[in-house]
């Protein structure tokens, strides 16, 4: 236990915020069918981490400089989180597509 930190804030999950980046920035409105076969692919399994309880929410920004994914997510630690966005079938398809994983330094819910 680091510092002034109670037991229970030791064992707290944190929140990560996920920033799913596409191949290519016209990517929402250019997909192929495989790619959205993939996207339905990659639906699901964020449904599934909603029902597990590490998603909190998730869904695409408009970005002025192409739209991507947030998926905001409650994780005991990095690792945590970042097994969760491996997991993803857009992670592992061979795509182009990356997740950058930040824990957030305060949250107000």
């Amino acid at each position: 236990m680091a510092g002034s930190e109670t037991p229970r804030e030791a064992m707290a999950s944190k929140i990560f915020h996920c920033r799913l980046i596409p191949p290519r920035p016209d990517f929402a409105f250019t997909m192929t069918e495989e790619e959205r076969a993939l996207m339905g692919r990659h639906a699901d399994y964020l449904r599934g981490r909603l029902r597990d309880g590490s998603m909190i929410m998730a869904g695409p920004v408009a970005d002025p400089a192409g739209p991507w994914g947030l998926l905001i997510l409650r994780a005991g630690s990095e690792a945590e989180a970042r097994a969760v966005t491996e997991g993803d079938p857009v992670s592992s398809s061979g795509r182009g597509f990356r997740y950058e994983v930040l824990p957030m330094l305060s949250v107000i819910m």
